[in-house]
């Protein structure tokens, strides 16, 4: 099956300016993205993103590389990548003189969706915003905005929706209202490319990962063979009252005490078992109560990449 994008060698140089040097915000960047995937496009500030985000959007225009969206080329069929492309930007821009409905029917019909195909009141219902339809939209919070960016980029129906930290600065019922729509919309079939600093958020959503840094992409891959990459492991361990022992030693494991009743036991998977450090434990004579064994997360692959 062909991707729902591809990329191949795609760069972003930014000509000098006076004595500074010319700035390569993509450097021969190559990504595929799947059909129906939930994909998180991950970078930290500066790294690429928005510029990568903005060439899809012909917002920038490349300085090499090729682009297919949808099976179209963005040099010979702009337009036809841009229709199969639903984009909410990280900013929150609107007119605030027009009411959600009238800004989702004029984005329809920028879109040129006939009147008779517009399904305004559904998209609008859908994110939550059918009894705000015909306020102002300089009257709606923050959320609510966030909200509205949403529904314009689903006005025509695109099997591909990117979405540019879309729950920057809203609060966590927002959130989960918002994913669950997402969810719906990947289940229906939309490929979804998110890009958030909430790694947590990625983590729990997201079946495939993509790390962007200094214009390079450091990683791209399924998010479970991401995270099987990193095999540090922590263990937390509750400890009875009263316990003032010493501190088992070990070669392969770092024992930390993270107050008197909590001891933390970190090591390496491929060279333990989560029974062996238990083990090591009890040899010790630590008085156990309970424990949990943490592996690798997002963040800590993120944080080791791009350092």
């Amino acid at each position: 099956m062909r991707p729902a994008i591809n990329i191949e060698g795609l760069a972003k140089t930014y000509a000098a300016s006076g004595k500074s040097e010319p700035k390569h915000a993509l450097k021969a960047i190559d990504l595929e993205v799947p059909v129906g995937s939930m994909f998180a496009l991950l970078g930290p500030n500066g790294a690429g993103k928005s510029t990568l985000i903005n060439i899809l959007g012909g917002l920038v225009n490349k300085s090499a590389g090729k682009v297919d969206v949808w099976g179209f080329d963005m040099d010979v069929n702009p337009r036809n990548c841009r229709a199969k492309l639903g984009i909410v930007p990280q900013e929150l821009a609107l007119d605030p003189f027009f009411s959600p409905r009238e800004a989702v029917e004029i984005q329809a019909g920028l879109y040129g969706v006939p009147k008779s195909k517009r399904r305004t009141m559904e998209i609008l219902e859908a994110v939550g915003l059918d009894d705000k339809a015909d306020a102002y939209a300089r009257s709606l919070s923050g959320g609510m905005r966030r909200r509205l960016l949403v529904a314009k980029a689903l006005v025509h129906n695109p099997p591909i929706l990117i979405l540019d930290e879309p729950t920057a600065g809203v609060d966590i019922n927002l959130r989960q209202t918002l994913w669950a729509y997402v969810r719906k919309l990947n289940e229906a079939g939309t490929t979804i490319i998110l890009t958030t600093h909430y790694l947590e958020e990625a983590q729990e959503l997201c079946d495939r990962v993509a790390i962007i840094n200094h214009g390079e992409i450091v990683a791209n891959e399924t998010k479970d063979k991401l995270l099987g990459r990193f095999t540090k492991r922590q263990m937390k361990v509750t400890l009875d009252d009263g316990w003032n022992g010493d501190l088992p030693r070990h070669d392969k494991i770092i024992f930390e005490l993270l107050s008197p009743v909590m001891l933390q036991a970190s090591f390496d998977a491929n060279q333990l078992r989560p029974a062996d450090v238990i083990s090591c434990m009890t040899d010790a004579g630590l008085p156990i109560r309970d424990l949990e064994v943490g592996g690798a997360d997002l963040e800590d692959v993120f944080i080791s990449l791009t350092t």
